[in-house]
């Protein structure tokens, strides 16, 4: 094999190894925010939770308004 043909190996396989750093550093940045929104839509879930005991008829607002 010539240098040459192993020297372009080598560089290609180098960018390829960034581009998989790069890539798993996108998927941990989203997945942290995916956690965070979770997180945050918990939150809004439990302080927007109405017990159903507390839910009456005339609370509800028709469908046309």
């Amino acid at each position: 094999m010539s240098d040459e043909r192993l020297e372009r190996l080598e560089s290609r396989l180098m960018l390829a190894e960034d581009q998989i750093d790069a890539l798993n550093q996108a998927i941990y940045r989203q997945q942290r925010l995916i956690d965070q929104l979770q997180a945050q839509m918990l939150q809004l879930a439990r302080q927007f939770h109405v017990p159903a005991a507390r839910l009456r008829p005339e609370d509800e607002i028709p469908p046309h308004w």
